[in-house]
């Protein structure tokens, strides 16, 4: 019987690889958009290749953990990755990742916005397929902004009006407090809309990065946190408001600017639908850029999305790529936006006529792509973003006098060694 089993195993191993290789491709939990795109591509393959999905925790960092713990094990299982940006620098500085031949790297490049291509770049090469992307916008009710003489719609406006609109009406901002990456993604954006970085040279090894929060783009950042937590700007709830949460409130009686990514629009819209919000709410939403900090500089909008990469122990590393090129093509990224609501890296996509019927604000997503700003790309930013997310929450203990040289100071010693996250 043991010599039986023995000649079976090997048996049922050589049927299982039998056919097209199998590629397994890790995914963020989604509305199973990216299951249908699988499939879509492995119907086109021809017999080149299947694919197969795999879902990751719900959460960034878990994803994180999990993917860079099997590579490390140099696991083959690992084909395909949807990768959130900030850790892609983790797990490209070890090799963990395939390199992209040339000439797929400028395929992919092809009419990409350049918030998505600096996403999926590091050390001045592309690592990753940039697949969608995502920004927040500036959402607001048209009522709040129109009883404040405010029109963002037509010109830019900065923190400072929409704390002040909000503030004397009574009504209260949407924004990210929570300690989670939320917090992070909101510290970035105003520091890098401020000419600031949080780090000045991400590339460098832990003990030699230099952070740049003490600084006029730091403290300009941390006054904007710090008054709006203090001053109650957006309500009791700030220090555990969540994406979801913000959406919530912007959504009630008294909303009035919220920062927030694009799904609340199809979120919304469905509310409607079900009866849950009326019908007015929905009319009195208006879009715009990311609020500046400074009126003479440009905001730089968070950038997020999904990038795919190729893990360097896949036994088919030449198919992954042509399945990767498969899975960014436009018609699927458009699919991908209209059914899951994730914004498209190709700029292409914004033109298709079901886009725009669906999210009337997508140039508006296209510019604020073209402008958004990286969360800093580094190997560390597991600790410079926890570092962050010590230092400033609550957001009503935030000050421009002692926060940003305080974080500072934390953030250092962790990556030293010296301090303990």
């Amino acid at each position: 019987m043991v010599a039986a089993v023995g000649l079976l195993v090997p048996l049922a191993a050589c049927a299982a690889e039998s056919g097209p290789p199998l590629l397994t491709w890790y995914i963020n939990p989604d509305d199973g958009g990216q299951a249908e795109i699988a499939k879509r591509c492995t119907d086109d393959a021809g017999g080149e290749y299947r694919i197969e999905v795999s879902v990751l925790p719900r959460d960034a960092a878990s994803q994180r953990e999990q993917l860079a713990r099997r590579l490390a094990a140099k696991d083959s299982s690992i084909d395909l990755m949807s990768l959130d940006p900030p850790f892609i620098p983790e797990l490209a500085e070890p090799g963990f990742l395939a390199p992209i031949p040339d000439d797929v790297a400028e395929r992919v490049s092809q009419d990409v916005v350049q918030g998505a291509l600096d996403g999926a770049t590091w050390g001045d090469k592309l690592v990753t397929v940039p697949f969608w992307a995502n920004t927040q916008l500036l959402w607001y009710r048209k009522s709040v902004a129109q009883a404040a003489g405010l029109d963002p719609a037509t010109a830019p406006v900065t923190w400072q009006q929409i704390m002040e609109a909000s503030a004397s009406q009574d009504k209260y901002l949407s924004v990210q407090g929570t300690k989670a990456e939320s917090l992070t993604v909101w510290i970035n954006a105003l520091v890098e809309s401020a000419g600031g970085q949080i780090l000045e040279n991400p590339e460098a090894p832990a003990d030699e990065l230099q952070l740049g929060l003490d600084s006029d783009a730091g403290r300009a950042a941390a006054e904007i946190i710090g008054t709006i937590g203090r001053d109650n700007l957006a309500g009791p709830a700030l220090p555990t408001e969540d994406e979801n949460a913000s959406m919530t409130i912007f959504q009630g009686d008294r909303g009035s600017f919220m920062v927030n990514w694009p799904f609340v629009w199809p979120a919304t819209k469905a509310g409607v639908e079900d009866g849950a919000i009326e019908q007015s709410v929905l009319d009195d939403i208006g879009w715009a850029l990311y609020p500046q900090v400074d009126e003479a500089q440009e905001s730089r909008p968070p950038y997020g999305g999904i990038n795919l990469g190729v893990g360097a122990y896949s036994r088919y590393v030449d198919q992954a790529f042509a399945a990767a090129e498969c899975i960014v093509q436009p018609e699927n990224q458009t699919f991908y936006f209209v059914e899951n609501g994730n914004p498209p890296s190709n700029t292409t996509s914004y033109d298709a006529p079901e886009v725009l019927e669906a999210f009337p604000m997508a140039d508006v997503i296209r510019q604020s792509l073209e402008q958004a700003a990286p969360r800093p790309q580094t190997p560390y930013y597991n600790e410079v973003s926890s570092g962050l997310q010590e230092t400033w929450h609550p957001p009503s203990s935030v000050s421009p006098e002692v926060t940003p040289q305080e974080s500072t100071a934390f953030i250092t010693a962790v990556l030293h060694g010296d301090q303990l996250l």
